[in-house]
């Protein structure tokens, strides 16, 4: 039985401005306030109220350009984002992947990590280089290989591919071709050598050079 994904809160709470971490953090201290499912947060939740409402007399105080009051209102800044992060890590755990219960604690959830799959078995990903001419390729390391040998050719249809080959002792790094043809098609393909026998070759990648 897998265990359920937990629902990581939205943070950044660092990087918006001052009226929306107050909104934020004002919206999440009351709807925490009294909430049943999350009933020890590890922060006193009047303590946070304090702090939010020290901080926005703070914000109104600095409108006038005092940088005494403007270095008062960073640190006390601080103090909210702290607690609130605090307070994220326990509705993450506590609420353990119940969207309906994480949803309760005035936290938005944060979008899920897309997972780009890669292209083959043995080639990850593909990519243009910093110039025209240039493509940057990515292996996947393959269990026990102790080398490893890539090959890249241009794609004619109806003719005989010619393969130019490059041994490899890592993957850790892309491969950086340079000097291809703009506009061209290439082929790319990888094997593994594991106890002195090589794999077979990917699956060929198709990919269009600048």
């Amino acid at each position: 039985m897998s265990k359920p994904k937990k629902i990581k809160p939205l943070d950044g709470f660092s990087n918006v401005t001052d009226a929306d971490l107050v909104s934020r953090a004002t919206n999440i201290q009351t709807d925490m306030t009294g909430n049943a499912n999350f009933p020890n947060p590890p922060v006193d939740l009047k303590e946070l109220k304090t702090n939010i409402d020290v901080f926005s007399a703070l914000v109104a105080e600095a409108l006038d350009g005092s940088k005494k009051v403007i270095a008062q209102k960073h640190k006390q800044r601080e103090v909210v984002v702290k607690q609130l992060k605090m307070i994220g890590r326990y509705v993450e755990v506590t609420s353990n992947g119940d969207m309906a219960k994480f949803q309760t604690s005035g936290f938005q959830p944060a979008a899920p990590k897309t997972v780009t799959p890669p292209l083959t078995e043995k080639i990850r990903k593909v990519q243009h280089g910093a110039n025209s001419g240039e493509i940057n390729v990515w292996l996947r390391a393959v269990a026990r290989a102790s080398s490893y040998e890539f090959r890249y050719a241009v794609a004619n249809a109806g003719a005989a591919t010619q393969w130019t080959m490059m041994p490899l002792s890592t993957v850790k790094a892309p491969v950086a071709l340079k000097g291809l043809t703009p506009a061209t098609t290439y082929l790319f393909q990888a094997r593994a050598l594991v106890k002195d026998t090589y794999t077979d070759w990917s699956d060929a990648v198709s990919f269009i050079c600048t």
